[in-house]
């Protein structure tokens, strides 16, 4: 396998290089040579703000897709997130020994691996009071009703209200309908854009859909760095959102755990 451990900071190179990952440095910090990133060769670096770890999955598209296979499965996570075969992990030294550094025997019936499902329909009280004004004025049994709490009610609350329909008119034919049947029913998604990978002609098709419905999606919704954290980072949130629909649809799937750890 092949992982890409992506991070903002320079200073947490020798902890990923620790664990045997591919260090992928994002942003604005000033990144050594061992560090892979995003801002070479053909690249959408400066939409990093807007796009988060999606700045990389374009380059790595672009620049290096086909030579990620070589070792069969590609992967990746993140400086606080990590993929893990026992979720008890208290410091690094439990992080070390309990990421996924092999691919499990029972993987190899699968060709993409995603998170654990985020439940949308546990969000707390007080952010739906914060952030769900306008969908409690319009229906304030939604969000005490499982069925009712979907994606589409959790993207408005969060992300700016009506903004998941606008994006959804943007995309082709063959996924419109499909996407937004998938946010007005289900109650959970795959989170943060991580996920496992064998298959090359998989991961094009993926990478071909997601680049170009984003960048329908810039026309509709643009840069606005005055705008909260988010709707600054739409693009990232649709991804996430797309992400779990498009390789439910289009592969065989497993789920795996993830586990929020700060190196």
């Amino acid at each position: 396998m092949k992982m890409y451990c992506i991070s903002m900071e320079n200073s947490h190179l020798e902890k990923i290089k620790k664990l045997n990952y591919i260090p992928v440095g994002l942003g604005t910090d000033k990144f050594d040579k061992e560090w892979t990133t995003d801002n070479t060769g053909k690249n959408i670096s400066f939409k990093n703000k807007f796009y988060g770890e999606n700045t990389f999955h374009y380059w790595l598209w672009k620049n290096q897709l086909k030579d990620c296979f070589e070792k069969k499965w590609v992967g990746f996570c993140h400086y606080r997130r990590f993929w893990v075969k026992n979720p008890k992990v208290i410091n690094f030294e439990d992080l070390k020994t309990n990421i996924i550094n092999k691919i499990p025997d029972d993987w190899n019936s699968y060709e993409v691996i995603l998170g654990n499902e985020y439940l949308v329909n546990k969000t707390k009280i007080s952010k739906i009071i914060k952030h769900g004004k306008k969908q409690l004025l319009k229906n304030p049994f939604v969000f005490f009703s499982k069925k009712k709490m979907t994606i589409k009610v959790h993207f408005d609350m969060y992300h700016g209200f009506g903004n998941l329909d606008k994006a959804i008119e943007l995309l082709d034919i063959n996924d419109r309908e499909d996407f937004r049947n998938y946010v007005n029913s289900a109650g959970s998604f795959n989170p943060f854009n991580m996920f496992f990978c064998k298959s090359y002609d998989l991961l094009n098709n993926y990478y071909s859909v997601l680049f170009k419905w984003l960048e329908k999606c810039e026309s509709e919704f643009g840069f606005d760095e005055t705008k909260d954290y988010g709707q600054i980072r739409i693009y990232a949130f649709l991804a996430e959102r797309f992400l779990s629909y498009w390789f439910k649809k289009n592969s065989k799937f497993n789920v795996w755990p993830i586990k929020h750890f700060e190196i």
